[in-house]
């Protein structure tokens, strides 16, 4: 896919968002243990992708959770709410991307 894409599809998920609470979301984040397996910020892990920024529009991030593929427990309506969920992925959209590598002297030895 091309990067315009994404950025149409990180464009449209952003709009989405702007009802969602991002402050609450990160409090949602750990309180509901995804940082175990996607990082602290969503910046991934042993077991689980990056999904900070995710170009996931809002409906098929909230159907993912709902109906995971791989080793991700499924997080019913009964377990999280669409307003929790929003608030989760407005906190993701809010992660800052990370610095390019080339400005990290540690990594250019």
């Amino acid at each position: 896919m091309t990067r315009t894409f994404f950025f149409f599809l990180a464009c449209a998920g952003a709009l989405a968002a702007q009802d969602a609470n991002a402050e609450n979301g990160k409090k949602l984040f750990s309180r509901f243990g995804c940082y175990e397996c996607h990082g602290y910020v969503g910046q991934g892990g042993s077991a689980g992708a990056r999904i900070a920024r995710t170009p996931l529009a809002a409906d098929r991030f909230m159907a993912y959770v709902r109906h995971p593929t791989g080793q991700m427990p499924p997080y019913t309506a009964k377990v999280v709410t669409d307003a929790e969920l929003a608030d989760v992925r407005a906190y993701l959209l809010s992660v800052p991307a990370p610095p390019p590598v080339k400005s990290i002297p540690l990594l250019n030895q």
